[in-house]
């Protein structure tokens, strides 16, 4: 008679989703039981998948940012896009 080690349904533990007392107990030490050989909090895993763009913009908008826009010009006092700018949406 086999005993199965997985939960029925999978648990949540300091944000890891765990499937087994296995997974918890490295959940509770902040390792992914995923990625265990990351270690705690991930430091020892690759620099590549550490850091990941959640967006990534292309065509016309793939060098549009702050920096772009103010090599193009000075900004002044009523640019929409200089830091502290207000928004108006009133209708």
């Amino acid at each position: 008679m086999a005993i199965g080690g997985d939960y029925a349904q999978p648990v949540q533990v300091n944000g890891y989703l765990c499937r087994n007392c296995a997974d918890v107990d490295l959940a509770k030490k902040n390792v992914d039981p995923a990625r265990p050989e990351a270690g705690p909090f991930g430091i020892d895993a690759p620099e590549a998948s550490r850091r990941s763009e959640a967006v990534r913009f292309g065509g016309a908008l793939a060098n549009i940012g702050p920096s772009a826009m103010a090599a193009d010009r000075p900004l002044t006092a009523t640019d929409p896009f200089r830091p502290g700018a207000t928004l108006d949406i009133s209708a």
